[in-house]
């Protein structure tokens, strides 16, 4: 009974892995970068960051990693980025120094998102 199942279970597994999905023609919209941004920071340190540097702060999800921050901020403004910046403050919070291209300013995003 034991071999004779193991076998079967194989079989089917294999059915599995050559199964392969059709893509859809039509573009699926992801939401993991919502997940990750949890929202923008407006204090008077971010506002003078945005006039001086070109720079945003964003409260993100505290297991993300700046690749994946970067990732999601390009797709949900459709910007180019420079660099990210991380802190971790001590109440737990990851906040991300967003620094923009300079074709993009900061402060039009900004504007976007109701801060200004």
């Amino acid at each position: 009974m034991g071999p004779e199942i193991k076998k079967a279970e194989a079989k089917q597994g294999k059915v599995k892995k050559q199964e392969k999905k059709v893509a859809s023609p039509k573009k699926e919209i992801s939401l993991e970068g919502y997940n990750i941004i949890r929202y923008p920071l407006s204090t008077e340190k971010s506002l003078r960051l945005m006039e001086s540097e070109n720079k945003l702060i964003f409260v993100v999800l505290k297991s993300a990693t700046k690749a994946e921050i970067k990732s999601a901020i390009e797709e949900i403004f459709k910007v180019k980025i420079l660099k990210v910046n991380t802190l971790i403050t001590n109440n737990g919070e990851k906040r991300a120094y967003v620094k923009f291209a300079y074709d993009t300013p900061a402060i039009d995003i900004a504007t976007n998102l109701g801060l200004m």
